[in-house]
């Protein structure tokens, strides 16, 4: 089985390390394309006004200067290419959950996105991190624990089409693993704090407060706040069905 890794927090982030032992329990035939630096919060961005550079580190080892899905295209295209396709592609561990809306934010969720394009089983795995924890040896333990058993009945369960998995550890003591649903972030109460630089010039600088959220029966926000891991399927289609014969009715007589 060939293994792509990549992240949105850099080629050199402690959690791709994690990422590659764990993978290393499935396969010999791993290969890393990640960005050459933090990306987090780049989304499902590409980089289109300026060029994106490959930096190869050894053989199967690889930066990219942009995105976390230039990453993901870059080593489908270049670093594998057509005859050389991965049968599994995992990004992360991200330094930090990445649950409910954060998905739209998040780099490490967007790679397994470009994997699910591309029709490759994809898998966005985040690593909760407490002040406890934060920048100690125990900082993604309960990933490298469960990481092997979250993967190992994934790799021949039936994926619907351009859809992909987001797992998320607790910070702490996972009691087991839960299958969930997305839960829900209210952006809307989000912060922006505005500084001074040593220039004089105004900055602003976002999200430093927390978010608040709903934890609704289900979701991987709940099941986390019970120290669960949590793995949610997403699908990359974003249509709101119910919406479709509301809005069709409203138009009646412009259809062509």
């Amino acid at each position: 089985m060939r293994i792509l890794l990549t992240n949105d927090d850099g080629i050199h982030a402690p959690g791709l390390k994690v990422l590659e032992q764990i993978a290393a329990q499935f396969s010999d035939d791993i290969w890393i394309c990640a960005p050459a630096e933090e990306q987090s919060g780049a989304g499902h961005s590409l980089t289109l006004n300026r060029p994106v550079r490959l930096q190869q580190f050894s053989e199967r080892r690889f930066a990219v200067t942009g995105t976390p899905t230039d990453s993901v295209s870059m080593g489908l295209r270049e670093v594998l290419g057509p005859d050389r396709q991965p049968d599994l592609i995992l990004s992360g561990v991200n330094r930090g959950a990445n649950l409910g809306d954060d998905v739209t934010y998040s780099g490490t969720a967007s790679a397994a996105m470009e994997g699910a394009l591309a029709g490759i089983r994809s898998i966005a795995l985040s690593q909760v991190i407490s002040p406890e924890t934060r920048g100690t040896a125990e900082e993604f333990t309960q990933a490298h624990e469960w990481a092997p058993k979250v993967i190992k009945p994934l790799l021949d369960a039936p994926f619907g089409n351009r859809t992909f998995l987001n797992v998320n550890f607790p910070a702490t003591g996972a009691q087991g693993i839960r299958i969930t649903r997305q839960g829900f972030h209210d952006y809307s109460r989000g912060s922006v704090v505005e500084g001074t630089d040593p220039r004089g010039l105004r900055y602003f600088w976002f999200g430093l407060h927390p978010i608040e959220h709903t934890l609704d029966h289900g979701t991987d926000l709940e099941a986390i706040d019970d120290r669960f891991v949590t793995v949610t399927p997403l699908q990359l289609d974003l249509t709101h069905y119910p919406t479709i014969d509301n809005l069709a009715g409203r138009f009646e007589g412009y259809e062509g």
